[in-house]
């Protein structure tokens, strides 16, 4: 069941989604070779205790870190970790999200680890343009299809795949709510947006084939063929005025990140 937020709930994830964009621009300044995972985890949680928050991946269905750090050919889930350090021409996606007075925010972004290769800089460029678009998709009256396929026309456009094993999802008193958001599909489809409706869009975009696998330590997803991939998301809000993403500053403008 689809569940629509009042005004003031809505108020409540943005100030939880604030603290979620806080982190992860300081997370950004920090990316530089030579850093480990494991310390990005650590920045993460202590941030978020000092802002009165929860991280809220930590312990969710046993995952053990604050912020999923995914490197290169990672998707999605990577785990922190003291060992893994950045080396220059890295891309990294961070996934991070917390609760606040019960109120859950998400939001994700891939960052370049010093100079990275033009083919790096165009997956990330085209993934966070995918993600404008399709936020550009939540009004009311549309349907969640038209969100979807806002993403994979212009993925497939660039000449690239979108990971269907993974989705976006609803979000408010729990981190994943209905309905589920694929990266694809045709529009017109699915339900239609109403006000206060609250989804956390997430396109995760590979260079080859669109196939993922989960490692050993069952939670790291990577591409099947070994391609890179990269990872934006936002929690966005349907309101009347048009898409409210509470995981950044009211006064930003411009591209989503």
């Amino acid at each position: 069941m689809v569940i629509c937020k009042s005004p003031a709930e809505i108020e409540k994830m943005h100030e939880a989604g604030l603290i979620v964009w806080g982190a992860l621009e300081a997370m950004r300044a920090m990316a530089r070779p030579g850093l480990s995972t494991k310390e990005l985890d650590e920045f993460a949680e202590d941030y978020t205790a000092k802002h009165g928050a929860n991280p809220a991946f930590k312990g969710y269905r046993g995952y053990p870190g604050s912020v999923c750090t995914s490197v290169n050919q990672e998707v999605v889930h990577g785990i922190p970790s003291p060992t893994r350090r950045l080396r220059e021409g890295d891309i990294l996606s961070l996934d991070f999200g917390v609760e606040l007075e019960g109120y859950f925010a998400d939001a994700a972004l891939t960052v370049p680890v010093g100079p990275v290769a033009p083919v790096r800089e165009k997956l990330l460029r085209v993934t966070r343009e995918s993600l404008d678009r399709a936020i550009e998709k939540v009004r009311p009256g549309n349907r969640l299809g038209d969100v979807s396929a806002a993403v994979q026309e212009w993925v497939e456009k660039n000449g690239y795949s979108v990971v269907r094993e993974f989705v976006g999802h609803g979000i408010g008193t729990r981190m994943h709510e209905d309905p589920q958001i694929p990266n694809y599909g045709p529009p017109g489809q699915g339900p239609r947006l109403q006000e206060g409706m609250v989804l956390a869009i997430e396109p995760m975009v590979n260079v080859g084939g669109p196939g993922v696998k989960v490692l050993a330590d069952e939670w790291t997803a990577v591409t099947e063929d070994g391609s890179d991939s990269a990872h934006f998301e936002h929690t966005v809000a349907v309101t009347s005025n048009g898409p409210w993403i509470l995981t950044r500053p009211k006064e930003a403008a411009g591209p989503c990140w």
